[in-house]
């Protein structure tokens, strides 16, 4: 394994391992359950990167926050003591409430039961919803995409740097959703500072499935300095649902490191439809129509206008694009520039279209379509600037 760790390394790789806090793995192979110590030399002797470490047949030891974190805790102590750096992906399921405690042992915790391929169906065997609370006692899996993004909603507070919630692998591309599904779960999952692990057999990646994962401008709230998740400031059911009996309408805002603020319009219903924020929901926090952030103008870009085409994307599976040019607007080179460099410089790729603007007291308005997501950065305008017309 040391040998094909460090032909991972010479690719320029990180190389990842999986084991289980229990006696056995999911896939029933022996666990980490009472070995830790062994197993954690083990990984760091070949040279493990990234370790995934699961919840199968823990023995029972679950159903209190402290079994929980014991069993968990002892895999990042002997993480700890290797003396080598392994990235500590806890994967609980949300079991026992991880995000109350796992911030001091882990570097993520998934905070839900597996994600699969749809984007709004409900499953008996993913019963919690996010309208618990969020105190789930099964999280059980086969969770959508809408059912993971509401419990996300819950704990918003508890996402801090070096240590996220996890919403689970990325289903982008395995084909069981639209388009604008997919881009509605990469923009959440990128939004909330969730790790973006790709989920689907990159061998066999789309154009289109290419260009939701690389873009740039959405994937740069991801990596923003100030890791937090995003506040679901308002979610409304609608009355047109679709097959699966399911229809809603939320908005979602962050504040980023350098003041920008994200926003969300997500139509999780089964039409096309117009939606908008005013500033004083969007800086409900800061004080709604009375916050001085309500009261400025805002210039309005949309993170989604210069998604890559699928010539580019073609020819970069191919293997025939060439150099990341640095005036591209839809690709990014971020060995060369990090993100917060790249914003401070005004990088267009990172930023987004510029769509319009927001007056102060003003409302924000996008066309949304069925399933689909309006992905916006607010940027306040400079004292004197000219103002655009309004958004």
């Amino acid at each position: 394994m040391a040998h094909v760790a460090e032909q991972i390394h010479s690719m320029g790789l990180k190389f990842g391992m999986y084991s289980s806090a229990g006696f056995y793995t999911c896939g029933r192979y022996a666990g980490s359950l009472g070995h830790e110590i062994q197993d954690a030399q083990t990984f760091a002797d070949w040279g493990v990167d990234y370790l995934k470490y699961d919840n199968c047949y823990n023995g029972g030891q679950a159903g209190t926050q402290m079994f929980s974190y014991n069993r968990y805790d002892a895999m990042s102590q002997a993480l700890n003591k290797t003396g080598r750096p392994i990235l500590y992906s806890m994967c609980n399921w949300g079991e026992d409430s991880p995000w109350n405690w796992a911030q001091t042992m882990a570097n993520s915790w998934r905070m839900s039961g597996d994600v699969y391929d749809s984007f709004s169906r409900p499953d008996v065997r993913c019963p919690c919803t996010g309208d618990e609370g969020y105190d789930c006692a099964l999280p059980g899996f086969h969770c959508s995409v809408l059912n993971i993004m509401n419990k996300m909603a819950s704990i918003q507070s508890k996402t801090q740097s070096g240590a996220e919630s996890d919403m689970d692998m990325l289903e982008v591309g395995n084909g069981g959703q639209t388009d604008d599904e997919y881009k509605t779960h990469f923009s959440l999952w990128a939004l909330n500072a969730s790790p973006l692990i790709i989920g689907t057999d990159v061998r066999s990646m789309t154009p289109a499935t290419l260009s939701i994962y690389s873009n740039p401008a959405v994937i740069a709230l991801n990596q923003d300095a100030a890791v937090s998740a995003a506040v679901r400031h308002w979610r409304y059911y609608v009355s047109d649902v679709d097959e699966y009996g399911m229809g809603e309408i939320s908005m979602w805002a962050r504040t980023l490191n350098n003041s920008d603020v994200a926003v969300a319009l997500v139509n999780a219903g089964n039409k096309s439809r117009e939606m908008n924020a005013t500033l004083a929901e969007i800086f409900f926090d800061n004080g709604a129509s009375r916050s001085a952030q309500a009261l400025m103008s805002y210039d309005v870009y949309d993170l989604w206008a210069y998604r890559m085409d699928d010539a580019t994307a073609t020819n970069i599976l191919n293997g025939t694009a060439g150099p990341i040019n640095a005036t591209s607007t839809t690709r990014y080179n971020s060995t060369a520039m990090s993100y917060a460099s790249g914003l401070a410089t005004n990088s267009t790729a990172l930023l987004g279209n510029l769509t319009g603007s927001v007056s102060p007291l003003g409302t924000l308005t996008a066309m949304v379509p069925r399933h689909g997501v309006g992905l916006f950065r607010l940027r306040a305008q400079s004292a004197g600037m000219k103002k655009r017309d309004e958004l």
